[in-house]
């Protein structure tokens, strides 16, 4: 257990942290889910904007490293566009 006050502050403040990136990061997973399981052009053209918007926020927040960010959203502008 901490001893100090500012280390009890930190495990609360780490554990909002957590459960925040966790919450954003299951979010966008299932964004990519569902703008790959469309079958209609426009609507994926209309999705993918705020798809890669997502994305560029988990890596800029360091939830993802920013070359993986870079290949989803490569993946997903080459599916998009093979529709």
């Amino acid at each position: 257990m901490a001893n100090h006050k500012s280390a009890l502050k930190r495990i609360r403040r780490n554990e909002a942290v957590r459960l925040r990136n966790r919450y954003q990061h299951k979010t966008t997973r299932n964004a990519i889910k569902k703008l790959r399981g469309l079958e209609d052009k426009k609507e994926a053209e209309a999705l993918l904007p705020s798809v890669v918007s997502m994305i560029d926020r988990l890596a800029k927040r360091n939830i993802v490293h920013n070359n993986k960010a870079a290949n989803l959203k490569s993946k997903l502008a080459k599916h998009v566009a093979a529709l």
